[in-house]
């Protein structure tokens, strides 16, 4: 297929580039988000408080914002960054963690779409679903079950928010509304590595800062990530979880184009 390809490319360019990432995000990841973006080729920046965040957001390449550990110094820290990003034409990528669990956090997440131009939205199926009102049971942090089904869920969300949309799960979903991408790769362990979502949106972060088409630019993080994990859980299959963490920040530093190519499993939809 032509666009792996071309996701391929994107890849090659934000280790040529090394982008300079800005991410207020989930505190209890913050080595393991930082460790994962220096492995890929990019160059990662934890700022939080608000006295710098707008200026760091203005030099950066991309900004992440992630809501897994909400106060309301780091809430107003994100508002500064983002409209700094927003000024700059900085693209942001937005984690809305938890959304549906607490009415804070499902109140901010549809603030952060609203008032703040996000060029992509990453999250589990009960994330997303709550950010646009739809009904689905979440589980903390994690996606419950729901009574739709995560393609149609995307692609509405999409027309929604009018954004680009990425699903996460057993298989990926991500598309801006009309061209749908659906990722077969991956791996059952990532989601028993804390962080593993987090990060991704991060990578995320890296691949929109360097490809002006962000549909396949989030395509690409994608396909690289799932590759990635299904690599890394091949080579630790007898050793187990904690082994495989350390093995997945080897592929994400080692992967390239040729054996994301051998491994890929992407279908596409135009509507």
């Amino acid at each position: 297929m032509e666009k792996i390809k071309d996701a391929m490319n994107v890849l090659v360019k934000v280790r040529q580039k090394r982008p300079l990432i800005h991410n207020i995000t989930n505190r209890v990841v913050t080595n393991f988000t930082a460790n994962g973006l220096l492995a890929l080729g990019a160059s990662p920046v934890m700022a939080y408080a608000k006295e710098e965040v707008a200026e760091m957001a203005k030099m950066a390449s991309g900004l992440v914002l992630n809501i897994g550990t909400l106060n309301s110094e780091e809430v107003e820290a994100m508002w500064i960054a983002g409209e700094s990003a927003n000024r700059h034409q900085v693209p942001i990528v937005f984690d809305p963690v938890g959304a549906g669990a607490t009415t804070y956090r499902t109140e901010i997440a549809r603030k952060m779409m609203e008032q703040l131009d996000i060029s992509v939205i990453r999250g589990n199926a009960a994330e997303i679903a709550n950010v646009i009102g739809e009904p689905w049971e979440i589980k903390g942090v994690d996606a419950g079950s729901g009574k739709g089904d995560h393609f149609h869920l995307a692609q509405k969300a999409a027309r929604q928010l009018q954004t680009i949309v990425a699903i996460t799960g057993k298989e990926d979903v991500v598309t801006d509304g009309k061209t749908t991408y659906v990722i077969h790769n991956g791996h059952p362990w990532l989601t028993r590595v804390t962080g593993a979502g987090c990060l991704l949106s991060s990578v995320v972060g890296a691949f929109v800062a360097v490809e002006k088409d962000h549909l396949l630019a989030t395509m690409a993080a994608l396909l690289y990530y799932g590759v990635a994990g299904e690599v890394a859980a091949q080579k630790t299959s007898e050793q187990g979880v904690g082994s495989f963490q350390v093995e997945f920040i080897n592929q994400l530093s080692k992967m390239t184009g040729e054996e994301i190519e051998r491994y890929a499993s992407i279908q596409i939809a135009e509507s």
